[in-house]
């Protein structure tokens, strides 16, 4: 793969390179963000159904490493690793669920959810975490001295960056927000032997403060201000066209809170685009919690300031950030695709997780306020009943289980359970056992 090439750019300035595998994350020249550049020219080599052949050869094939999602697509995606570097949990290749009983419903029948949930560690955060662990073992193979790996985290990212550390061998740290993540995605760090710090800051802080760390000390940033995670994510894009047969849905609806998903999402259909793998793009939709909304608040005034926002406590945990990193990669291209940006409050996300429980997933919170903004979407028209619709699920309910079984016992604060299901106490006697299931179910 040494004949395809990519490197650092600014966002701001194309004109301002960086060698890919510096250790570097913003633009010394403007302090903005990077993104990753690929020689498209070279890759435009091959035709368009060399691709589609070979993605389709590899996908999901026990052929190390290249039946991972990520990186069966490795030539797009960071192509200067070399295999024997490659950490991979055979991430990607999750489910596109037809969510058919749903979305009769709501009379929208081709609805399809992504669900990210069913990875390594429980979410998307997988798709980033095996590009940018592997993009730092390669860089330390090269005789650049890393100590260790740090992300400030709501819960997914910490995960991952302890999973793939560990596969690694590499030393992680991660800083969390006190008190504001689950114990399901606490436990998962400490198993892992990351070194967790415990913050008495929301996650905005938390950011700052590893920020500051990685400054001072050889550590190495890894939260998706660092370009190389949104090469993971961005494979999302490609995997579910490829599992439409290539077609390309009409909509994808997605949560953002830190906002680099929604950026990795665009990226992804805009190389497919350029590459000639796809003919259109579809209009995305960025859903953001009510009590955490900086983007939707920009939205509602074209995008033309941005505000950052003291995000209020909110079940959608994942995505309570009031000052996103990567808010001009999101607005850039949310433009580009005619985006749309809707919020969800407490008891519309609650609920809406419930009512898709309901027909047969198990999804957390956040993609609760994915779906309650694709309602939302429904109810005024702007999706119609023949468009195809993709819903990404960005992590498995069972790491937000107390938000479960709290919503079930009508135990979350404020929030009417509309389709709470209370388990029934009964007496170990068959005949108030057959009373009670008469009145159920028979």
């Amino acid at each position: 793969m040494d004949k395809y090439s990519c490197w650092f750019q600014s966002i701001e300035n194309p004109e301002y390179k960086y060698n890919i595998e510096d250790v570097i994350y913003r633009c010394s020249k403007t302090g903005s963000l990077l993104e990753v550049e690929h020689d498209i020219e070279e890759l435009k080599k091959n035709p368009p159904e060399y691709w589609k052949e070979l993605f389709d050869s590899r996908y999901r094939r026990q052929s190390w490493p290249y039946g991972s999602g990520v990186w069966g697509k490795k030539e797009w995606v960071v192509p200067f690793i070399e295999d024997k570097n490659i950490v991979s949990m055979y991430e990607g290749g999750t489910n596109l669920f037809w969510a058919e009983k749903y979305g009769k419903q709501v009379g929208v029948e081709d609805l399809w959810i992504k669900m990210c949930g069913n990875s390594h560690t429980g979410s998307f955060k997988d798709l980033g975490m095996t590009v940018l662990v592997s993009a730092v073992k390669q860089i330390i193979s090269n005789g650049t001295e890393i100590r260790a790996l740090a992300c400030a985290s709501t819960g997914d990212t910490s995960a991952a960056l302890s999973a793939y550390c560990a596969s690694a061998g590499l030393k992680s740290i991660v800083f969390l927000p006190k008190n504001k993540v689950s114990v399901a995605q606490l436990v998962q760090p400490l198993a892992n032997g990351a070194t967790v710090i415990s913050l008495n800051t929301d996650f905005d802080g938390c950011m700052k403060i590893v920020q500051e760390v990685c400054r001072k000390q050889q550590i190495y940033l890894a939260n998706s201000i660092n370009s190389l995670r949104i090469e993971g994510q961005k494979t999302i894009s490609i995997e579910l066209c490829q599992q439409f047969n290539w077609e390309v849905p009409d909509w994808v609806i997605m949560p953002g809170g830190n906002l680099g998903n929604i950026s990795a999402l665009g990226k992804g259909f805009l190389m497919l685009k350029e590459m000639g793998l796809i003919s259109k793009l579809p209009r995305l939709v960025c859903a953001q919690a009510e009590n955490a909304n900086p983007l939707y608040r920009s939205y509602l005034n074209n995008f033309e300031t941005f505000d950052s926002v003291p995000a209020k406590t909110t079940l959608a945990n994942a995505i309570q950030i009031g000052d996103p990193v990567s808010v001009n990669k999101a607005i850039k291209i949310l433009k580009m695709f005619d985006g749309i940006v809707e919020h969800a409050s407490e008891e519309e996300l609650a609920n809406a997780a419930a009512r898709v429980d309901l027909t047969g997933t198990f999804n957390c919170p956040h993609t609760g306020v994915a779906i309650s903004a694709f309602e939302k979407l429904v109810k005024k028209k702007v999706i119609k009943k023949s468009d195809k619709v993709v819903i990404i699920s960005t992590a498995h309910g069972l790491k937000f289980v107390d938000f479960k079984i709290n919503y079930h016992l009508e135990q979350l604060k404020d929030i009417t359970s509309q389709f709470s299901n209370k388990p029934i106490e009964v007496e170990a006697d068959p005949d108030k056992v057959m009373k009670v299931l008469e009145s159920q179910i028979l």
